[in-house]
C-alpha cells in the first residue's frame, strides 16, 4: 500500500509540473497585455472567485500586496449585497474561474463590464461566458486535474488551481519587476519575520 501511495503521489505531482510546463511555453500576448495594464492602472487591483478559484485569487491578493501593488479580495456574492462600494472606478478587475460558467461570477462580471472596468479573466475556457466578457483573457491550457491519476471524476480543482496561483506569481514578479521594486520596499511592506530580518539586512 505505502508504494501505491507514493505512486500516487508522484503521478500527481508530475501531472501538476507537466500543466505549469505547458502554460509556461504557451504564454502569450495576454499575459504582457494584463501586466501592462495593471501596471498602468491609477486604481486598485481587485480580485475575484467561488471555491478554490477564491482561495486562490486570496493568496494572489497577498503576494501582490507584498510586492507594491495594492490589490483586494472579493467575494461575487458578498459583491451583489454590498460589496460593490469597495471597488473604484479605476480599479482593474481579475476574475478566475477554470470552467468559466459559474453564475454568480458571471452576474458579477456583466455588472462590473456595465460600470466601465476592464477586466482580466484567468480560465482554461476562453470561449465561456466569464472568457466573453474579459478585455483579456489569459488561458491555462488545464484539460486536466491531476486527482484523475487516483479517481475517475476528474473534478476536484488540483491542477486548475495550481496554474492559476502561479499565473499569479507570475504577474506579480512582473509587476515587481517593471515597477522597480527595491529590497527596500519589499521590507517596508513586510517588516517583520524572517523575510523582514532578510529584507532589513
Amino acid at each position: 500500500m505505502q508504494t501505491k501511495i507514493t505512486d500516487i503521489g508522484k503521478t500527481v505531482l508530475a501531472k501538476e509540473a507537466h500543466a505549469l510546463e505547458v502554460i509556461s511555453k504557451r504564454l502569450s500576448n495576454s499575459f504582457t497585455e494584463a501586466v501592462k495594464l495593471l501596471y498602468n492602472t491609477k486604481g486598485k487591483v481587485v480580485l475575484s472567485g467561488v471555491g478554490k478559484s477564491g482561495i486562490v485569487a486570496k493568496k494572489i491578493v497577498a503576494t501582490l500586496s507584498s510586492t507594491g501593488t495594492f490589490s483586494v479580495f472579493i467575494h461575487p456574492v458578498e459583491a451583489l449585497h454590498g460589496d460593490m462600494g469597495m471597488i473604484a472606478p479605476e480599479d482593474v478587475i481579475i476574475i478566475i474561474s477554470h470552467g468559466g460558467e459559474t453564475p454568480e461570477l458571471n452576474t458579477f462580471a456583466h455588472l462590473i463590464r456595465k460600470r466601465g472596468h476592464k477586466i482580466i479573466v484567468i480560465t482554461a475556457h476562453p470561449d465561456s461566458s466569464l472568457g466573453k466578457t474579459g478585455d483579456i483573457v489569459i488561458e491555462t491550457y488545464v484539460t486536466e486535474e491531476a486527482c484523475a491519476a487516483c479517481t475517475t471524476f476528474n473534478l476536484a480543482p488540483t491542477t486548475s488551481a495550481i496554474v492559476s496561483l502561479a499565473l499569479g506569481d507570475a504577474i506579480a514578479s512582473a509587476l515587481q519587476e517593471v515597477k522597480g521594486i527595491t529590497i527596500e520596499h519589499f521590507a517596508h511592506m513586510h517588516p517583520a519575520g524572517r523575510l523582514g530580518k532578510l529584507a532589513s539586512g
